[in-house]
């Protein structure tokens, strides 16, 4: 029994993907979406149709099944329902794959047939395949490029870096993980030169990539943050090759400073720390000259003032940073006081003395902060002021300023915090109290609102916050009566209903059904999957209620109803049989 065959089963597929991508993965086998697929060496590969056509590797490996797929999903690691569909497709429904589903010619086939082919033959083979296969020319140039006489051909690794974040049009989302896998074989290639032992190589390359990968992000959608890894990775390997290679500490103290000033996604954002054993003395005495050249132009801001220029906040961070090497606190406060522009900035202020255990300077900062800025503050600067003023017995003072966070942002976390706090105190059902009256006062202005703007919040969300309010402190029967008096969030009546269906069927009954059409309005995948949950919910409460045959009529009817939705058909004719 081979490797794959020991460790792939159906157990192990709805395990690894769960439930939900199970199903919908069986789905996807059972329309018969799996593609091309064929096993060789311990590796299955197919391509599953989907959105578009998505192509996925199984494989074992130290006993374990690992995957891969091209789909959003399964970039970020997920076994998605494509994963499952081709392991389905690879065991067959019976476990066995029948005869008659067995390709005439397997993989191991084609190898057999190319091990017996003269060596120019399967030279020309793969100068054919390499005309039409551009990742493939890449790597037989960058392999000629090792073996050049003259040395590395370091001109073969640029270009090759450049073609493969050049596409010379946007890159959509579907389109993205694809993409980010041709960069990171050209990546690929410079890492091998790195275990190679051509360190200073690396560090000129590793820079090339870095600054096409930035430049190439502004022309993709990188929603799913592919590139991001990229420049992560190239960033560890430059600093792995100048760890090696010991470049003049001086010229890359020079080079670091202007990446950081400069870079748009935070490349080499920290260095004066990461790079600090590679600069040495030298290398952080000139880091240290150029960001005090450049802090001597920073204005100050204060209360009021907006933007500045892009580099503000970091060559701020670098100055911290140095500041924080020194271990002088008031180092580094001279540093923050440069921005006093929001509120946070006296919170960092405070918490920098709070952590150098100065306690009375801390208090003194957010005061100050909370002065300057008195209304719709920063509420991590009202929290932590309100912990001081618990530390100094302040109670009275504390939980002014958590009802003040309250008032202006009411919600469930909020009400949280100020339960946290009046526990302290041992007031809570005072405050409690207070804050739903203050909660009901602004339903009550939102519902005038209403009248005139059907658009509002309160159109919107209803009685949402009392609900969570009331689910939080699991008193169920007051969140269904705050839902029935005033409307809710759809995700609300759902978690209702489920809560509602043991004791009061009726009631959960009444919800799903008044999400199905709805739900087939939609017109999507998804929007069917829904109905067809919610009608399997309706299937199982009118049984319980003695209604099985009403069930039977109401879902003949739904099918009649939304017979032109085909896919709708089959998931339900799938889901629940005539």
């Amino acid at each position: 029994m081979s490797t794959l065959a020991k460790i792939i089963n159906r157990n192990i597929l709805r395990e690894t993907a769960g439930d939900r991508f199970f199903e919908r993965g069986k789905e996807y086998f059972s329309e018969g979406c799996v593609r091309g697929l064929a096993e060789h060496d311990g590796t299955i590969t197919a391509k599953v149709a989907g959105t578009r056509d998505y192509r996925v590797k199984l494989w074992v490996e130290e006993g374990d099944l690992e995957y891969s797929c091209t789909c959003p999903v399964g970039a970020d690691g997920e076994f998605c329902k494509h994963c499952v569909a081709v392991g389905l497709a690879w065991l067959n429904p019976e476990k066995e794959r029948k005869a008659s589903s067995k390709p005439a010619v397997t993989m191991n086939d084609a190898r057999a047939a190319l091990a017996v082919q003269p060596k120019e033959a399967l030279v020309a083979l793969l100068m054919e395949q390499a005309m039409e296969d551009d990742r493939l020319r890449q790597k037989l140039l960058l392999k000629a490029a090792k073996q050049s006489r003259k040395g590395i051909n370091l001109n073969a690794y640029r270009n090759a870096i450049e073609e493969a974040v050049d596409t010379g049009r946007f890159v959509d989302y579907h389109e993205a993980y694809g993409y980010a896998q041709g960069i990171e074989e050209a990546v690929d290639s410079i890492e091998d030169l790195l275990k190679e032992g051509h360190a200073t190589e690396v560090i000129e390359l590793a820079e090339h990539a870095l600054k096409a990968v930035e430049d190439a992000i502004g022309s993709m959608d990188d929603s799913d943050g592919h590139m991001g890894g990229i420049l992560e990775r190239l960033q560890g390997m430059h600093l792995a090759a100048c760890r090696k290679a010991r470049p003049d500490p001086e010229v890359l103290a020079k080079r670091l400073f202007q990446w950081e000033m400069n870079a748009q996604y935070g490349t080499f954002y920290g260095a004066l720390d990461t790079y600090s054993s590679v600069l040495g003395e030298k290398g952080l005495a000139v880091y240290r000259k150029l960001a005090e050249a450049e802090w001597a132009s920073v204005p100050a801001r204060a209360a009021g003032d907006k933007g500045g220029f892009s580099s503000y906040s970091r060559i701020t961070d670098i100055m911290e940073s140095i500041a924080e090497r020194s271990g002088d606190i008031e180092a580094l406060v001279a540093i923050k006081k440069r921005d006093l522009s929001s509120a946070y900035s006296y919170l960092k202020i405070a918490e920098s003395y709070k952590a150098a255990r100065k306690r009375d300077q801390a208090l003194e900062w957010a005061e100050k902060g909370l002065k300057a800025f008195p209304h719709n503050t920063d509420s991590r600067l009202r929290q932590f002021l309100a912990e001081e003023y618990h530390g100094r017995k302040r109670h009275a003072e504390a939980m002014e300023l958590i009802w003040a966070e309250f008032a202006e942002r009411h919600g469930l976390e909020n009400y949280k915090i100020l339960k946290t706090h009046a526990d302290r105190t041992k007031d809570w059902p005072q405050w409690r109290d207070k804050a739903l009256a203050f909660a009901r006062e602004h339903l009550a202005k939102g519902r005038e609102a209403a009248k005139k703007d059907r658009w509002s919040w309160y159109a919107r969300e209803g009685h949402s916050d009392l609900v969570r309010i009331f689910l939080w402190e699991r008193k169920n029967e007051d969140a269904w009566r705050e839902a029935k008096e005033g409307g809710c969030s759809e995700d609300l009546w759902i978690k209702l209903a489920g809560l509602r269906e043991e004791a009061h069927p009726q009631d959960a009954l009444a919800i799903y059904q008044a999400r199905i059409e709805p739900a087939l309005n939609l017109t999507n995948d998804e929007g069917y999957r829904r109905a067809v949950e919610f009608l399997r919910k309706v299937r199982g409460l009118m049984a319980r209620l003695g209604r099985a045959e009403e069930f039977s009529r109401y879902l003949e009817a739904t099918r009649t109803a939304f017979k032109r939705k085909r896919n709708f058909i089959k998931m339900l004719d799938r889901a629940l049989p005539a």
